[in-house]
C-alpha cells in the first residue's frame, strides 16, 4: 500500500509539471477570475462572456494570448456596432437576421480578426435578440473586455508553459520511425526481394510525410511558447535549432522516399533474383544500419537543451557518420564492379547510391552549423531591414511636414 500511495504521489507531481496540466490549471483560474469581476462591474446577472473569453484567451503561449485577445475584442466590439445600427434601422425579423449575419461575416473578413470570424455574428445576434440593446451591447463589450484582460494577466503572472519538451520528444518520434525504416531495409536484403514488400515499405516512407506534419505543428507552438516569455534569454536560438534540424529530417525523409522507390523500382525489375550480390548487401546493410544511428543521434543533437548531453549526441552522429561513410566507400566499389560484370539496371544502383550521399551529407555537423549560421544571419539582417525600414518612414513623414 505504501509503494502505491508513493507511486500516486509521483504521479501526480509530475502532472503537475506537464504544459496540459499547467495550461489546465491557468484557464481555470483566468475563468473564475473573470466571472467574479465581471458579476461586481457587469449589470447582467449572469456575465458567461467574461469567462468564455479568459478561455480562448488565455492560450497556450503568451504570444498567442496578445494576439487573441485583440482579435476577439474587436470581433465583439464590431459585432455589437453592428447590431446597434441594426436594432436602429430595422430591429429582429427572419429576414434582418439574414442580413446581419451575412453582413457580420463579411465585415469580419475585412477587418481580419481571423478564426473570431463567427464571433462577430454571434455578438451581433446575442446584442439584437434583447430589448433593451444599448445596455446589453456595452455590458457584452465590459465582459469581453475584463476576461481579455484578466486572461493577459493570468500569462503575465503565471508564466505560460514551454512547449520545447513536447516539440523535442515529437523530434526524436519522427527520428526513430525514420531509423525503424532504414533498418528494415536493412533486414529485408539478404534473399529475394518480394514486390509486395519493397511496395510496403515505400509506404511506410511515404506515411512520414504526416508524421512530418504533425511535429511542425508541435514544433510552431513550441516556437510561439518561446516568444516574448520571460524564462528564455535565447528564445531566437532555441528556435533556430529545432526548425533548422527538423528542415533536415524532412530532407531526409524525402530522399528516404526516394531511395524506396529505387527499391522497389529494382524488386520489380528483379522479381526472382536478389537485388545485389550477398557481399553488396552486406555493404549497403551497414551503410543503412550506420545511418539509422546517426538519424537517432542527429535528432538527439537538436533536442539536447531538452533532452541529452550536446557534445556526447554531436560525437556519437559523428562516430556514426564516418563508419557510414566507410562501408558507402566500400560500397561503391562493390556497386562499380558488379555495373561492370552486370550492366543491367546500374541506373537504378547508382541512384540508390546518390540518394545514400545525400542523406549522409544533410546529417553532417558541418552541414547543420552552416545552415543554423544561415537562419542567424537572415534574421539578424531582416531586423536590421526593418529598423532602417523604420527609420526611412520617420524620415519621409518629416520631410512632408
Amino acid at each position: 500500500m505504501p509503494e502505491m500511495i508513493s507511486r500516486l504521489v509521483t504521479r501526480v507531481a509530475r502532472r503537475r509539471r506537464e504544459p496540459v496540466a499547467v495550461q489546465a490549471l491557468r484557464s481555470t483560474a483566468a475563468a473564475v477570475i473573470s466571472y467574479a469581476v465581471a458579476l461586481r462591474l457587469s449589470s447582467e446577472p449572469n456575465p458567461l462572456t467574461a469567462p468564455l473569453t479568459a478561455l480562448l484567451v488565455v492560450q497556450v503561449t503568451l504570444y498567442s494570448t496578445l494576439t487573441t485577445s485583440i482579435r476577439r475584442v474587436n470581433s465583439v466590439v464590431v459585432g455589437v456596432l453592428i447590431a446597434i445600427g441594426f436594432s436602429v434601422l430595422v430591429g429582429l425579423t427572419w429576414w434582418s437576421l439574414g442580413l446581419l449575419i451575412l453582413a457580420s461575416l463579411v465585415v469580419g473578413h475585412l477587418v481580419r480578426v481571423d478564426e473570431f470570424v463567427p464571433e462577430v455574428a454571434i455578438s451581433a445576434m446575442l446584442v439584437l435578440g434583447v430589448t433593451q440593446v444599448t445596455d446589453t451591447a456595452w455590458d457584452r463589450v465590459l465582459e469581453t473586455v475584463i476576461g481579455a484582460v484578466v486572461g493577459l494577466l493570468v500569462n503575465l503572472l503565471l508564466a505560460p508553459p514551454l512547449w520545447v519538451g513536447p516539440a523535442g520528444a515529437a523530434i526524436t518520434d519522427l527520428a526513430l520511425r525514420m531509423s525503424r525504416l532504414l533498418d528494415h531495409l536493412g533486414e529485408e536484403l539478404p534473399g529475394p526481394t518480394k514486390v509486395e514488400q519493397a511496395a510496403a515499405r515505400l509506404h511506410e516512407a511515404r506515411r512520414l510525410d504526416n508524421d512530418i506534419a504533425q511535429v511542425d505543428a508541435a514544433l510552431r507552438q513550441a516556437e510561439d511558447s518561446l516568444r516574448l516569455n520571460p524564462r528564455v534569454k535565447e528564445g531566437l536560438l532555441f528556435r533556430l535549432v529545432l526548425r533548422t534540424g527538423l528542415d533536415t529530417l524532412e530532407i531526409c525523409a524525402v530522399v528516404l522516399r526516394v531511395a524506396c522507390r529505387t527499391l522497389a523500382d529494382l524488386a520489380k525489375a528483379r522479381p526472382d533474383a536478389p537485388l545485389f550480390d550477398a557481399g553488396t548487401a552486406a555493404a549497403l546493410q551497414q551503410v543503412l544500419r550506420h545511418t539509422a544511428i546517426a538519424v537517432e543521434s542527429f535528432a538527439q543533437l537538436i533536442t539536447a537543451q531538452v533532452s541529452a548531453n550536446a557534445e556526447e549526441a554531436e560525437s556519437r552522429l559523428t562516430g556514426e557518420l564516418a563508419v557510414a561513410r566507410a562501408h558507402r566507400d566500400r560500397l561503391a566499389d562493390l556497386l562499380l564492379a558488379c555495373a561492370r560484370e552486370d550492366p543491367a539496371h546500374w541506373q537504378l544502383r547508382g541512384a540508390l547510391l546518390t540518394e545514400i550521399d545525400r542523406v549522409l551529407d544533410e546529417l553532417d555537423v558541418d552541414t547543420r552549423s552552416q545552415r543554423l549560421l544561415e537562419e542567424l544571419d537572415r534574421h539578424a539582417r531582416s531586423r536590421r531591414t526593418g529598423r532602417l525600414r523604420g527609420r526611412l518612414r520617420g524620415r519621409l513623414r518629416g520631410m512632408s511636414r
